[in-house]
C-alpha cells in the first residue's frame, strides 16, 4: 500500500475508533478529508510540534469543526504534545479532545471551531494580521513575517451567511496567503444537500477575486499537492481549492451517507471499513512506519531553527522594529502605557468636557492609538457615527498589486472599513487577535451587536483581548425609532460569561474603560456609548472607576449633614439623571446616595468588602438604566427605572420624558420606596 494511503487510513481508523469509544462525535468528514490532510500536513505545512506558539509557523484552521478528530489525529501523528490516550478520551471530561477544537486546551489548534463559517472568517483575521504586520516590519532582505494561512471548510460553513461577509472581504484585502480546501462531499446532516445548496461556488469565489481551482479528486494526494503549489504562488488572490470527497471513506455501508455524518459507524461496520481499507491493526494501534511517516518535528525544529538564524539578523540590523514585534507578539503593552492611562483620564477630568460618550471615545483613542501601534480598529461602515476612526489610523487600502499601501511616513492604513457586515467584523476581529501583534476594535450601533452576537461570545469563550464599540446605546438616539433603539442588548451582553460591559458616563468613565479594556489580555470588551451629548459628572477622584463601580455623590456633597437614606444607581447617560434627582431630594430633606456602576460586570468581580462599601447592606436601592430592567434585580434593588417595551420614533427629549426618565420621576420612585411603596417602577 502506498505510503500516502497508510498515512490517510491512520486519520480515518483513529476518527472511528475514537467516536466509537466515545458513542459520540463525527466521523465521517475525518475520513473524507484524510487524504486533503495528508497533501497539507506532509508536504506544505511549516509548523513545528514542540513549539506549536512559534511565530511564523503556518496556520490551520479545521472550519468545519465537527470533524475535530482529524485534527486531534494529525496533531497526535505529527508529533505534538498529544498523546494517545488523550484520543481514547474524545469527548469525557477535562480531557484534550473536547467535541469540537478549542483554542488553549490542546496543543496545536488555533482557534475554537465548531459554529459553521467562523473558523473560515477567523483564518480571514489571521491572514490580514500576517499580511499587515509583513508589511509595517518586514525590510528588503529580511522576511521575518512570511507564512500561509490554512483551512478546510465544508458544505455548512459555506451555507452560512458569514462566510459571504468573511470571503468577500479577503478578496478585497487580497490575502493571497489565504489558502482554504473546500471538502465538496455533498453530505450534511439531513442528507444530500443539492436540494437546498445550489450555489456555484465556483463562480461565487471567482466573484469574490479569489484563484479557484478544481474541483479535483480530494482523494488524490498527487492532486491536491499540486493545488496546493499553485495556490502557494498566487500572487495577489487567496485561493479557494474545490476538493471532492467522499465522506466516510472507506466506510462499504456508510460512505456517501449522512449516516456518516455525527454517528459511530458501529463495531460491525468498522470491521467491515478496516477490510476494504486493508487497515489490519486493532484500535488505536499506529504501526512505526506510519508514525515515522508522520513525525514532522525534525523539519519542524529545523524550520524553527531556520527562522530564529534569520531574525537574530534582523534585530541586529533593525533592534527597535525586532524589540516592537517580539512585544506585540507576546500581547505586551508598552512600559510607558501606565503612565499614558494617567495622563488621558487626568485630562478628561480636568477638561470635564460635555460631548456624547461616542465622542470621549474617540478622544481616548486619539490617544491610545497614538500610543499604541498595534490597535487596528475599524467600523461596519458606520465610521462617522462610531468616531472609531483617528489621526493615528489612516484608512487601510492596497495596491493592484496586492500590496499594503503606505503613507508618505511609511505607515500603514489602521483603520478598515469592514462594510455593513458585523458579523464577518466580530469574527474577523477573533482571527486577527488569535494570530497576535494587533488588538482588534471594530464599531457598529448597539442593536446590531445582535448580528455579531455569536462571535462576541467566541471571543469571551477563546479569551480574547478585542473591544467592541457599541454606539447609539439607547433610546437617546431618538427619531431613528425602536428598530435601532437598544432595550435589551445592555442586559444580554452581560449575560456573556467572560465579556466585560462597559456602559460610562463621561470622558473620565470612557477612558478609563478604553484603558481596563486594554490592559486585560483575556477577556473581550464591549462599550455602550452614547450618541447625545452628556455633561461631565464632578468626582472626587478617579481611583475606583476601574472597579466597576464607585460612590460618585454623597449626601456632604449637597451640604446635607446626615447619612444617605437610600442609594441610586445609574449607568451611563443616566447618572445625570441620578444626580438631578439627588438635588431634587436634598431640596426635600432627603439623603441619597448616587453611585455610578459603568461596568456591572467589573464591579461583579470585586471582593465583598468593597461591594459592600459602596453598596451598603440595609439602605434601599434604586437602579436607572434605559433598557431591559431584570438584571438589576440581582442587586437586590428595590425599584428600578427602566423600559421593557420597545421605543418610540421622536425626538430624545420627548422620549425621556414618555418613559419616565426624567430627575422628577426618578426623584419620586426614590421617595415611593422609602414610604415603602411597590418594590418596581418598571416602564
Amino acid at each position: 500500500m502506498p505510503t500516502t494511503s497508510l498515512m490517510a487510513n491512520a486519520i480515518r481508523a483513529l476518527a472511528m475508533d475514537t467516536v466509537q469509544q466515545a458513542n459520540s462525535g463525527h466521523p465521517g468528514a475525518p475520513m473524507g478529508m484524510a487524504d486533503m490532510a495528508v497533501a497539507l500536513w506532509s508536504r506544505h505545512l511549516k509548523h513545528n510540534p514542540a513549539n506549536p506558539h512559534w511565530a511564523d509557523r503556518d496556520r490551520f484552521v479545521l472550519s468545519n469543526g465537527h470533524g475535530s478528530m482529524l485534527l486531534y489525529a494529525l496533531l497526535h501523528l505529527s508529533g505534538y504534545d498529544l498523546p494517545i490516550e488523550q484520543l481514547k478520551n474524545f469527548r469525557q471530561l477535562h480531557s484534550q479532545t473536547p467535541g469540537h477544537p478549542e483554542v488553549g486546551y490542546t496543543p496545536g489548534v488555533e482557534t475554537t471551531t465548531g459554529p459553521l463559517g467562523q473558523g473560515l472568517t477567523n483564518a480571514v483575521g489571521m491572514a490580514l494580521a500576517e499580511k499587515l504586520l509583513g508589511a509595517e516590519f518586514n525590510r528588503p532582505g529580511h522576511a521575518v513575517v512570511d507564512h500561509h494561512t490554512y483551512v478546510f471548510l465544508g458544505d455548512g460553513c459555506l451555507m452560512e451567511g458569514i462566510s459571504h461577509e468573511a470571503c468577500a472581504l479577503a478578496g478585497a484585502w487580497k490575502l493571497n496567503k489565504l489558502v482554504a480546501l473546500y471538502d465538496d462531499n455533498g453530505i450534511s446532516i439531513d442528507g444530500k444537500v443539492a436540494p437546498w445548496f445550489v450555489d456555484n461556488v465556483a463562480e461565487r469565489f471567482d466573484a469574490y477575486q479569489w484563484n479557484v481551482i478544481g474541483p479535483i479528486d480530494g482523494h488524490d494526494v498527487d492532486a491536491v499537492d499540486r493545488a496546493l503549489h499553485e495556490a502557494r504562488g498566487s500572487a495577489e488572490r487567496p485561493t479557494l481549492i474545490i476538493c471532492k470527497t467522499h465522506i466516510g471513506k472507506g466506510s462499504p455501508n456508510r460512505q456517501d451517507t449522512a449516516k456518516a455524518h455525527g454517528e459511530p459507524l458501529g463495531a460491525e461496520e468498522i470491521a467491515l471499513t478496516r477490510q476494504s481499507l486493508g487497515w489490519e491493526y486493532p484500535p488505536f494501534e499506529i504501526p512505526a512506519e506510519v508514525y515515522a511517516d508522520w513525525d514532522a518535528k525534525r523539519a519542524g525544529q529545523a524550520a524553527e531553527a531556520q527562522w530564529e538564524q534569520r531574525f537574530a539578523r534582523y534585530a541586529k540590523a533593525f533592534p527597535e522594529l525586532a524589540y516592537q514585534l517580539a512585544r506585540r507578539l507576546a500581547g505586551d503593552l508598552p512600559k510607558d502605557f501606565a503612565q499614558t492611562i494617567v495622563d488621558v483620564a487626568v485630562a478628561a477630568h480636568t477638561k470635564a468636557d460635555t460631548v456624547a460618550s461616542r465622542k470621549a471615545s474617540q478622544l481616548a483613542l486619539e490617544a491610545f492609538t497614538k500610543a499604541l501601534p498595534e490597535m487596528l480598529g475599524g467600523s461596519a461602515d458606520l465610521t462617522g457615527s462610531n468616531l472609531t476612526k483617528t489621526a493615528a489610523t489612516p484608512d487601510l487600502r492596497f495596491a493592484p498589486d496586492g500590496s499594503v499601501i503606505k503613507n508618505a511616513e511609511g505607515q500603514i492604513g489602521r483603520h478598515i472599513n469592514y462594510g455593513v457586515r458585523e458579523f464577518g467584523m466580530a469574527a474577523i476581529m477573533n482571527g486577527i487577535a488569535l494570530h497576535g501583534g494587533y488588538i482588534p476594535y471594530g464599531g457598529t450601533f448597539l442593536t446590531f451587536s445582535d448580528y455579531s452576537r455569536n462571535a462576541i461570545r467566541m471571543a469571551a469563550l477563546m479569551k480574547l483581548r478585542v473591544v467592541h464599540v457599541f454606539t447609539h446605546d439607547s433610546i437617546g438616539l431618538g427619531e431613528d425609532g425602536p428598530t435601532h433603539q437598544s432595550i435589551e442588548h445592555a442586559a444580554s451582553l452581560r449575560l456573556i460569561p467572560n465579556l466585560d460591559v462597559w456602559r460610562p458616563a463621561d470622558t473620565a468613565e470612557t477612558a478609563i474603560a478604553w484603558a481596563v479594556a486594554l490592559e486585560n489580555p483575556t477577556r473581550p470588551t464591549a462599550l455602550l456609548l452614547s450618541r447625545q451629548n452628556l455633561p461631565y459628572a464632578p468626582k472626587r477622584d478617579l481611583a475606583d472607576i476601574s472597579r466597576g463601580a464607585y460612590v460618585l455623590s454623597e449626601p456632604a456633597d449637597l451640604g446635607l449633614k446626615t447619612k444617605a437614606k437610600a442609594v441610586i444607581i445609574a449607568t451611563g447617560s443616566e447618572v445625570q439623571l441620578a444626580l438631578k434627582a439627588q438635588e431634587l431630594l436634598a431640596q426635600q430633606k432627603i439623603a441619597v446616595r448616587v453611585v455610578s456602576m459603568p461596568s456591572t460586570t467589573t464591579f461583579d468581580r470585586q471582593d465583598e468588602k468593597f461591594k459592600k462599601a459602596v453598596l451598603p447592606a440595609g439602605l434601599p436601592r434604586i437602579a436607572v438604566e434605559m433598557g431591559s430592567t431584570d438584571g438589576w434585580w440581582k442587586y437586590r434593588v428595590d425599584a428600578v427605572v427602566g423600559i421593557d417595551r420597545y421605543g418610540e420614533s421622536a425626538p430624545a427629549p420627548k422620549l425621556f420624558e414618555l418613559f419616565g426618565f426624567t430627575p422628577e420621576n426618578v426623584a419620586n420612585t426614590v421617595q415611593a420606596v422609602l414610604r415603602g411603596g411597590p418594590s418596581s417602577r418598571r416602564k
